[in-house]
């Protein structure tokens, strides 16, 4: 028999990667923005619950430019100069309104879930 636990973790809506590497932004504005998402999400009603948001650090993107980086999934959503201001942005209209800030995207992946300002086929 086995002494590894399975691990948990709750339901969540979306998941919000943000790079805290040292390449992404030397000056560590990446792990403030970061340690900055507990109380932002919970001011804007994504802490918990149905919308719940999980959030993770990554050390490297690979991208390495125009940090710091955020990369929403499953909508495949990658988010570049992130700053304070743009992070209120990204939580007011893509987490919890569904709609892709679309002047701070660099790259769209596979994912579903959001409109990027196509019309709908449905």
């Amino acid at each position: 028999m086995s002494d590894i636990v399975q691990p948990k973790i709750g339901n969540y809506h979306r998941h919000l990667l943000i790079c805290t590497g040292s390449r992404c932004t030397a000056d560590g504005q990446s792990q403030a923005l970061y340690d900055s998402l507990g109380e932002r999400f919970k001011a804007a009603g994504i802490q918990d619950g149905a919308l719940r948001v999980k959030r993770s650090r990554v050390s490297c993107f690979a991208a390495c430019k125009g940090g710091p980086i955020v990369c929403v999934q499953p909508d495949g959503t990658w988010y570049y100069n992130v700053t304070s201001d743009n992070m209120d942005r990204i939580i007011e209209q893509h987490l919890v309104g569904g709609q892709v800030v679309q002047d701070l995207v660099f790259h769209q992946g596979p994912g579903t879930g959001c409109e990027l300002g196509e019309d709908d086929p449905a």
